[in-house]
């Protein structure tokens, strides 16, 4: 399972856990004000919590809790939580080359528990896959300590805002703190002229398209990002081209 003993007793699973911890309470206002709306919108405790469990989804949560109270039919609940969550299939394309060696059930379980900011902190402490036993091993463990410390901080945080639903208003706001904490994370990738471009891209794009239904500018963003960088990146010279640039062509 994804949490067997090879993991946690890795020294990689310690880091992850470290580095998850200064997001952590941004994340855990996130899902204290995000169990508040649960209740505030008239969700019993029991459902409010199950929810919390089973989705694992902030942004899914809060775009199904009025279509639920409204009655909506449940594939348009499902077309929303779909269309919200379409990041991660982008999300699940990088990781496929890096969790496609597990088992099946571990792959699906990963998949669960990695959110928004294990992703990013998991690809910036791993560019690329390992291909060595103990390279995938290391990766692992960083993400299994990563994920319990943001599933964690959640459903604990959610649980207590359930709990507490009527003590904490809705309009404190506090689940731009989780906003922040993925902005702060965020901005230390772009360590690159491309990275900025993207960056830029993006958020000019996911502002622009604001208005679309089901938080479809989210999409609109991820798309305009990729489709401009792969438009400005430089493709590599061909291995052939490289050496006649080079005069290190062979000789027949």
């Amino acid at each position: 399972m994804f949490l067997r003993p090879a993991y946690y007793r890795h020294a990689e699973f310690r880091q992850g856990m470290r580095e998850m911890l200064p997001a952590a309470p941004g994340l855990a206002a996130w899902g204290l004000m995000t169990g508040v709306a649960m209740v505030k919108s008239g969700m019993s405790g029991v459902e409010a919590s199950l929810m919390t469990l089973l989705v694992f989804a902030g942004s899914a949560q809060l775009a199904a809790i009025p279509l639920l109270l409204a009655g909506a039919p449940m594939w348009v609940i499902l077309s929303t939580g779909f269309c919200v969550n379409l990041r991660f299939v982008v999300f699940s394309a990088h990781l496929r080359a890096y969790l496609m060696h597990l088992p099946r059930l571990e792959r699906m379980l990963t998949g669960f528990l990695t959110a928004d900011l294990s992703y990013v902190l998991f690809t910036r402490r791993f560019p690329a896959p390992g291909d060595a036993p103990g390279q995938r091993l290391a990766q692992q463990a960083y993400l299994a300590g990563n994920c319990c410390v943001g599933w964690c901080s959640w459903v604990a945080s959610s649980m207590l805002g359930v709990v507490m639903a009527n003590l904490i208003p809705t309009s404190w706001g506090l689940g731009f703190a989780g906003i922040l904490a993925l902005l702060g994370i965020a901005c230390s990738l772009t360590t690159t002229r491309l990275r900025a471009v993207s960056a830029a891209v993006a958020g000019a794009a996911a502002v622009a398209t604001y208005a679309l239904p089901f938080k479809l500018n989210i999409l609109v963003a991820i798309a305009a990002a990729v489709a401009v960088c792969l438009l400005i990146e430089k493709p590599a010279l061909p291995a052939p081209a490289l050496g006649k640039a080079n005069g290190a062509e062979k000789m027949p």
